[in-house]
């Protein structure tokens, strides 16, 4: 009878182990593969990646089928916080799998392309291959990506609306740039199982997003972010990015008000998008209006205060003058403006377009000889209403990222705290500080991305032209290449040059 029970007990042993090993080698999804904490329930998520966990998807572009495998729904963090944005999408040229080559690329050479969809700073899901999400006639940068050989690596965020059941908001500052660190993370952690060279990283992002990846490559592996990406669980990895593609970044939040007022000072009308939510999504409309008479006296207090931060960054242009502002707000830095519509103009007209009704310019010969500045300004429109960024009433998109897990909205600069009319808090400074590159470029203990890609549209509106030419000044005056262009006639917006941003990726991923 004992030797029954023994036999028995062997039996369920031997049944129970064997259940383990044939559902070890189950492919679950990312949300599948997690094992709860004994202590509090909470469920931890693998950093492994898993590549059996594929499907194979084709997509057409230019009469050419594109064959992938598709890792999708990836969480990229031990300890997600939501996992609707904490996941990756990534997409491996099918051709790595059989020994093959893409173009001038193999498995073990590919760059990796990493987009981001933040717009507004709201949080962004994971893309992917597929068209343009504003122009459906187009293919968006990830599949262009994808039939170069990029493998494509896209990861969603966290963003200042983001809540957990209970209401408690998980997205505010500095969540979103901890959360692309993290999918960096995820991708060095896995170098040695994913196709793609994870040393030849390059991001890409489109406003909020160009902003965020603006700081993914300016703040690489530096230890003020720790503390956030520890709490996440992310892997113990770099999280540095080789090169940074940013269209229209909204950057530089701490001091975009008073560059706004230094530009547009003195055009008080005002023509802006309006979003309103209604039952059949977000509904987008014009808005046009005048500003108030304390929103012109908050413009020109703010106007003033920017020659003095403009001189404080000791900027200079490639021959070594430097970029000065007098108290009136005029100087170098103004000329240093201005060179750069007067080269986006130039490249129109020798493209063939025609100038001539544009009475701001002057052209003799078929050369862009000068441009009336304050008549350009003009041309290009006031958007925002003062204050732009730090809203006395808290209403903008970036109080709201700069709340907290209770607080809503909070001010983020000393000027909107002390004219708040509602009374708002200051965001904590180190928290100010995560959120913009300028703090980080350059410094010590911190990897600074080498090669940059900078856009800003020559009638984009959505920030001064000042902030994205102080970024990449900085940059360059700090030894870094940049490549960056004023496109003509062209507004907010991202991804309108993909022959231009590729052709521009394959030059600098072949560096040595």
């Amino acid at each position: 009878m004992k030797n029954l029970k023994r036999i028995m007990s062997n039996l369920l042993l031997a049944f129970l182990v064997l259940s383990l090993l044939l559902i070890g080698n189950v492919s679950f999804p990312a949300s599948a593969a997690s094992v709860p904490t004994a202590s509090n329930g909470a469920r931890e998520y693998s950093l492994t990646f898993n590549p059996d966990n594929y499907v194979v998807k084709t997509f057409t572009l230019n009469n050419k089928t594109i064959s992938c495998r598709a890792y999708e729904n990836i969480v990229y963090v031990k300890k997600p916080v939501d996992i609707k944005y904490e996941v990756m999408n990534i997409y491996v040229p099918e051709e790595y799998y059989q020994g093959k080559s893409v173009g001038a690329y193999s498995a073990g050479t590919a760059p990796i392309f990493l987009p981001n969809e933040v717009g507004g700073y709201m949080p962004g899901e994971p893309g992917g291959p597929g068209m343009d999400r504003m122009n459906k006639d187009k293919p968006n940068a990830a599949l262009v990506a994808l039939s170069k050989g990029y493998v494509v690596a896209a990861p969603g965020a966290r963003g200042r609306t983001t809540q957990n059941d209970v209401g408690i908001y998980t997205g505010k500052a500095p969540a979103c740039i901890v959360d692309l660190k993290a999918a960096v993370r995820y991708l060095r952690y896995n170098a040695k199982r994913l196709p793609g060279d994870t040393e030849k990283i390059i991001s890409n992002g489109t406003s909020a997003g160009g902003a965020l990846s603006a700081l993914l490559g300016a703040t690489g592996n530096n230890k003020d972010y720790e503390p956030y990406l520890q709490a996440i669980g992310a892997a113990a990895a770099r999280d540095d990015v080789y090169a940074a593609s940013c269209y229209c970044p909204i950057t530089n939040l701490d001091n975009a008000d008073i560059a706004y007022e230094w530009y547009f000072n003195g055009i008080n009308n005002f023509s802006r998008m309006a979003m309103t939510m209604t039952p059949g999504g977000m509904q987008r409309s014009m808005e046009n209006g005048t500003m108030t008479a304390n929103q012109i006296e908050c413009s020109n207090e703010l106007k003033k205060m920017f020659p003095k931060y403009l001189n404080s960054l000791d900027l200079k242009t490639s021959a070594g003058n430097s970029l000065t502002l007098a108290n009136n707000g005029t100087g170098s830095f103004t000329e240093y403006i201005k060179s750069f519509v007067l080269a986006s103009a130039q490249q129109a007209l020798e493209r063939g377009a025609d100038l001539s009704g544009l009475s701001w310019l002057t052209i003799k010969d078929g050369i862009v000889k000068n441009i009336d500045f304050d008549q350009y300004v003009r041309y290009v429109k006031r958007m925002k209403p003062t204050t732009a960024f730090d809203g006395l009433d808290l209403n903008n998109g970036e109080n709201d990222l700069f709340g907290t897990k209770t607080i809503p909205a909070q001010h983020f600069t000393q000027f909107g705290k002390d004219h708040s009319t509602v009374k708002g808090s200051l965001a904590k400074a180190a928290v100010i500080k995560l959120m913009n590159p300028m703090n980080y470029i350059a410094t010590q203990g911190t990897a600074t991305a080498r090669y940059w890609r900078i856009r800003h549209g020559a009638i984009d509106s959505d920030t001064t032209l000042a902030v994205p030419v102080i970024l990449a000044t900085k940059l360059k005056n700090s030894g870094y290449v940049v490549d960056f262009a004023v496109p003509w006639q062209q507004g907010h917006g991202g991804d309108y040059d993909l022959d231009e941003l590729f052709a521009w990726i394959a030059s600098v991923a072949t560096v040595k």
